[in-house]
């Protein structure tokens, strides 16, 4: 059998909760005019990661259309700049192009934590003011940077709570005691899967839980039956698994071909709360866990707002949303829309202190997130949601605040 990699960790605002109506669309990028107001949208738009980068980008361009429609950002109208980040060199390459050529005051970005943590290296060194609305690796905002600032949640929020789901809820469930369940990691070999990986490592030992294996494997290149003949043959009752679409999609037919699969797989976002990816493998990914951004069948006293942004998206975009990424983003664009408005300006010390004099409490935005920023830009106030596919739909099944179903505790379609 093939060897498998092992790789380690690497080194009040009211207004928030609910949207306008759905504005015209902004102006289009071959436009110019003396008064806008220039904002980079850095963005996987090509690529395996492009649906992601999409549906990100939506919500970020309904937050600044919303803007525009009550009179702009400091009396200028938005005009969002577009830049394709389909790989790491791309994005730094993409953050410069848009700070030189393009003159954007300010950027928004990425998605994916290996094009975060590129393209806003490349800000600091500019000295551009660079928000995160969707990557999530903890290293990202590590690194004493001035000009950087995280709205979502991080990889150690996500695995702190995927491994609490097992002793919490599934242990239960199964009537197991939960140190004898066999835990398996698996994960990309990225800044997002090694991170989320090591952390989930951590939480495992922390709670005297049992790892039975930590697979690693490159995303653009998955051989998934050596990975499948090695969780069977350790008995993986449960398998966290770090992924994007195009893996977890390969997985699940090479679990249905082997004809095995654990009791329970549990994600940690990207691709397992895509609609694409539930549609791709129809009735055999029932029962998946997803713990992850806000999605929308959410208790509406938890994260009020989500119907009206819902009916802004269709009217927009003439369809439903494809995952919780646009309405991270979109609120999380809010929140710093609004802090450049009370800035002032986007001069970055002024910036930076209102931003962090942000207090916005939990439960008052369409995510249920509020907003408090420690030194390093990091939001305090975004945690993450355990939502599970049940008959084709993502419903959130913990905490009980925020749930709309109660967790089943087996995979696969229920007739």
């Amino acid at each position: 059998m093939p060897r498998i990699a092992r790789r380690p960790l690497l080194g009040g605002l009211a207004a928030l909760a609910a949207p306008l109506a759905a504005p015209p669309s902004l102006r289009a990028q071959g436009t110019a005019s003396a008064n806008e107001l220039r904002l980079g949208a850095l963005f996987p738009l090509s690529g395996g990661l492009a649906v992601l980068g999409d549906e990100s980008f939506r919500g970020l361009e309904l937050a600044a259309e919303e803007r525009n429609a009550a009179g702009g950002l400091l009396g200028r109208p938005i005009r969002l700049v577009k830049g394709d980040a389909s790989n790491a060199d791309q994005a730094a390459a993409e953050l410069r192009r848009l700070q030189g050529a393009e003159k954007v005051a300010a950027a928004f970005g990425t998605t994916a934590s290996h094009l975060s943590f590129a393209a806003s290296q490349a800000a600091e060194l500019v000295g551009l003011p660079y928000f995160e609305l969707g990557a999530v690796a903890d290293p990202i905002t590590e690194r004493g940077f001035r000009n950087l600032y995280r709205l979502c949640p991080r990889a150690s929020d996500l695995a702190r709570d995927s491994v609490a789901a097992i002793p919490d809820a599934l242990a239960g469930a199964w009537s197991a005691p939960p140190d004898l369940l066999r835990i398996a990691i698996l994960h990309e070999d990225g800044l997002y899967g090694q991170t989320v990986g090591g952390f989930q490592e951590g939480q495992l030992k922390a709670r005297g839980l049992t790892q039975v294996e930590r697979l690693a494997y490159p995303a653009r290149s998955v051989d998934i039956p050596p990975m499948l003949q090695r969780l069977r043959a350790v008995g993986a009752d449960v398998v966290l698994h770090t992924g994007y679409q195009n893996d977890i999609v390969l997985l699940y037919r090479g679990m249905k071909e082997a004809g095995w699969r654990p009791r329970m797989v549990i994600g940690t976002g990207a691709g397992y709360s895509l609609t694409d990816t539930a549609r791709s493998l129809g009735p055999e990914f029932d029962g998946t866990l997803d713990i992850d951004f806000t999605q929308f069948a959410v208790q509406e006293t938890v994260a009020p707002g989500i119907p009206a942004f819902i009916d802004l998206y269709k009217r927009r975009y003439g369809s439903d949303p494809r995952s919780g990424h646009s309405l991270a983003n979109y609120v999380g664009a809010k929140l710093v829309l609004e802090a450049m408005q009370r800035a002032g300006g986007l001069e970055r010390d002024k910036l930076r202190a209102a931003l962090l004099a942000t207090d916005v409490a939990e439960g008052t935005t369409a995510t249920g997130w509020g907003a408090r920023f420690d030194e390093k830009g990091q939001n305090l106030r975004a945690r993450p949601l355990l939502a599970q596919w049940q008959g084709g739909r993502l419903l959130t099944v913990a905490p009980a605040e925020a749930a709309v179903a109660p967790l089943r505790p087996v995979m696969g379609a229920v007739g």
